[in-house]
């Protein structure tokens, strides 16, 4: 196994361990390397989180606010895989933003899209409702196919994510880092920031967004979409 370095500009953090395997983070080295990560700017945690990893990777929908961290993944490592699982369900304005970004930031775009056209599924299955048993397929088709599809492909050690607190009740469980089950460490560098200081970063940055997104798996804006819960 590897070697996954924990060190906060030439310090190690209150850890007595310079280095820990990846698999073996506790809880406790967790929750200090957050404590030392809260002091520093998104740029700054992407960065130390790239010179640590081996085969990092950003997911995006585009949806509001997603320039910010696109922004900082593209700054720190121009060249990341950005993951995007189109649903074939955006709006044409999330389509276009998309392209937007895309060219502003010249992105790394790795699109996954479901095996099925949304043409196809409209016929056959709809948007099932939430309360409809078939909702958990659509989802599963549409969403998290794709995206297992891409993290298969990629086997990230470090995956960055736009996650925030306030957004769902699992979020708000999390940090600016936490481990998932399957041991790749998610980094969520805007994870403090309101919407308010998004505008003001994203105005700073001369960066664009976008509203009129649709998640036809949510259909809440606070209900999980699945991809955290793992």
């Amino acid at each position: 196994m590897r070697e996954f370095g924990i060190v906060l500009n030439g310090e190690s953090n209150c850890c007595t361990k310079k280095e820990v395997l990846i698999m073996s983070f506790t809880e406790k080295e967790i929750e200090s390397l957050n404590e030392s990560l809260k002091e520093k700017t998104p740029l700054e945690v992407v960065q130390w989180a790239i010179s640590n990893a081996k085969t990092p990777v950003v997911t995006t929908n585009f949806r509001p606010y997603e320039a910010a961290i696109l922004d900082v993944c593209a700054k720190a490592l121009s060249d990341i895989p950005v993951i995007w699982c189109d649903s074939g369900y955006n709006t044409p304005n999330t389509y276009r933003h998309a392209e937007e970004v895309i060219e502003l930031l010249t992105l790394n775009v790795q699109l996954y899209v479901p095996k099925q056209t949304a043409s196809h599924r409209d016929v056959v299955m709809g948007i099932p409702d939430v309360d409809d048993p078939r909702h958990k397929i659509f989802t599963e088709q549409v969403k998290l196919e794709p995206f297992k599809r891409a993290m298969a492909d990629f086997t990230p050690d470090v995956w960055f994510t736009n996650l925030r607190k306030g957004q769902t009740a699992l979020r708000n469980s999390l940090d600016i880092l936490s481990m998932g089950k399957d041991g790749v460490l998610k980094v969520s560098p805007f994870y403090y920031y309101s919407d308010a200081e998004l505008d003001t970063y994203l105005e700073a940055h001369k960066l664009p967004n976008e509203f009129k997104y649709f998640d036809p798996t949510k259909v809440l804006e606070n209900r999980e979409c699945g991809l955290h819960t793992n």
